[in-house]
């Protein structure tokens, strides 16, 4: 079996945002056994695996990639959408477009404390599109 969905996540500001919830929402039924392929149709943002337990590491890991990529640098060229665009794609490269997740005994089999996150890197990014490609029996 394989099955596509696409569907929009809500607006969020910057930050790391945890939306496992979300996501499995518009899954639908999952297979016995197989893999979720989650796609982002954007270049200002990402997907991420991540604790999921304490919010200390969502803000965290805004500083760490806030130190790591910074705004308003003289030597950017890319300026046109705003200081926090260049930056954005930078961190979205850094961390990435996709993410594979197995799916066991009906369920999306991530650790104990992990949680599938949206990297939001522009200040006030608009809603993000996700291709979710199911393969599995």
């Amino acid at each position: 079996m394989i099955k596509q969905i696409e569907f929009a996540l809500r607006a969020r500001a910057r930050g790391f945002h945890l939306i496992t919830d979300e996501v499995v929402a518009h899954l639908g039924q999952l297979p016995r056994t197989g893999l979720l392929n989650l796609f982002i149709q954007h270049t200002s943002a990402a997907l991420s695996v991540n604790e999921n337990c304490d919010p200390d590491v969502r803000s965290d890991m805004g500083k760490i990639f806030d130190n790591l990529v910074k705004e308003r640098e003289s030597w950017y060229d890319h300026t046109l959408e705003g200081w926090d665009d260049m930056p954005a794609h930078a961190k979205a490269t850094l961390v990435g477009p996709s993410l594979t997740i197995p799916i066991t005994d009906g369920r999306l089999n991530l650790g104990t404390w992990q949680g599938i996150y949206l990297c939001e890197f522009r200040n006030h990014g608009g809603s993000r599109r996700i291709v979710a490609t199911i393969l599995g029996e």
